[in-house]
């Protein structure tokens, strides 16, 4: 919900979705032909890969890259594999693309059960990467340089609007996060474990045997930083991460599938996930990871038109993808339709210094001065003297923009390519 007062200085109200008691369980969509899966490692035609092209496989069995590699996907499916290609995704990242042919008759690997019987970080760290909710594997893979961590913060708060994916979570599934939450003090030795919610949820969230605290509904209250400065007293300083402060992040989802995994001896697969369509109505909806787009929009008659946008994620922070043939992944909480009459306008034209940016930023920072320095590739400047590395992402400063500039794509390039630079740099040295 979007509130706007007729005063003009005062901020825009966007409130979080909220779910609704008789909210149907999520509609399940499976798989027609094909599933596609994005293991995090960049392909390499050089590389001596474990799998190959022709191989079959079992749903729950492991992929692994190389025996140089720790990096591997969870087959979804049964089935064949049919294509293995490099796939560059936004901001340098590339993953190598699984194809598979799926199967009628399904078959399901039993490696994992074996395993499941005594939890172990071990057992998290090489089987269950690929679980719902993108499981964060730096939690269990500390050294001796990384920092140590003290609290496990669950998010069962969704980080963009018209998403409810986390709150129905802990709403349906409160006894798998209970089962999850026990398993990761076990295995972590970390008993400082919150759970964050909105409020009518903190009856379900009570039952997961996590501190319950409550995070205010109007966004962008429940990203990380904010979390950390609102509910846990703590501010994360500019170029910090909430894991620099001994706070590590985790979702609702993630926990549950970790519950599930162990309780029921199986890897999940199934992925919940808003649908949100052109009309700006949202469905719930569960479907195996790797299932491509178009599944899901043929599913509920929903037609892609040329210069239609598909963006993954939600509407202030989501990120616009170019073929429907894009898979649900880990992470996916929501996709997002819109039609082409109704994309928002974005343009080259210069900031007015209109204030409302500023007035708006949970960070304070001087966006109508740093975008100026964006705008002209000067990032090092950016990062040194306006605070880039001050910024929560949340999207706001673009939402508010009277000349309809992309802050927040400006923004993030800008990261993007001051990271880039200092691998670069550290490489060389």
């Amino acid at each position: 919900m979007i509130k706007r007062s007729f005063i003009g200085l005062t901020k825009p109200l966007l409130k979080y979705d909220a779910m609704d008691v008789k909210t149907p369980a999520p509609l399940v969509i499976q798989p027609s032909k094909k599933v596609t899966l994005f293991l995090d490692k960049a392909f390499n035609f050089k590389d001596t890969i474990l799998f190959k092209i022709g191989d079959t496989v079992k749903t729950g069995q492991k992929l692994s890259y190389s025996e140089d590699s720790d990096a591997y996907v969870i087959s979804t499916v049964t089935g064949t594999i049919s294509s293995i290609t490099p796939f560059d995704a936004d901001y340098g990242k590339t993953y190598t693309a699984i194809t598979i042919d799926v199967s009628e008759n399904e078959e399901i690997d039993d490696q994992f059960s074996t395993l499941a019987k005594e939890p172990t970080i071990d057992t998290l760290k090489g089987c269950l990467a690929f679980i719902p909710g993108n499981l964060p594997i730096g939690l269990f893979s500390s050294t001796d340089a990384s920092p140590s961590i003290e609290t496990i913060v669950i998010s069962g708060v969704d980080r963009d609007l018209f998403i409810t994916t986390n709150q129905n979570t802990v709403m349906v599934d409160g006894k798998a996060i209970k089962q999850g939450v026990q398993i990761l003090k076990q295995i972590t030795g970390i008993d400082n474990i919150v759970i964050v919610s909105p409020d009518y949820l903190m009856q379900d969230a009570g039952i997961t045997g996590a501190e319950v605290r409550v995070v205010d509904p109007e966004y962008p209250a429940s990203l990380p930083h904010l979390i950390m400065r609102d509910v846990l007293d703590q501010v994360v300083p500019a170029g910090k991460s909430c894991e620099d402060m001994g706070v590590f992040f985790i979702s609702a989802e993630a926990v549950a599938s970790i519950g599930k995994a162990f309780s029921e001896g199986q890897i999940p697969f199934y992925k919940h996930f808003n649908l949100i369509k052109k009309d700006g109505s949202s469905i719930l909806i569960s479907a195996r990871i790797g299932t491509p787009i178009h599944d899901i929009l043929n599913a509920f008659d929903v037609t892609l038109n040329d210069k239609d946008r598909l963006i993954i994620g939600g509407p202030m922070t989501g990120i616009a993808v170019f073929s429907d043939d894009y898979p649900v992944q880990p992470d996916t909480d929501a996709i997002m339709v819109q039609d082409r009459d109704n994309i928002p306008l974005v343009s080259d034209y210069p900031c007015i210094n209109c204030g409302e940016c500023i007035r708006i930023c949970p960070a304070n920072i001087p966006i109508n001065l740093l975008v100026r320095f964006l705008e002209a590739g000067q990032y090092e400047e950016a990062a040194d003297q306006y605070d880039l590395y001050s910024c929560i992402e949340c999207g706001l400063c673009s939402f508010v923009c009277v000349s309809k500039m992309p802050v927040f794509h400006y923004i993030k390039l800008a990261k993007y390519e001051l990271g880039r630079i200092s691998n670069a740099e550290a490489t060389n040295a």
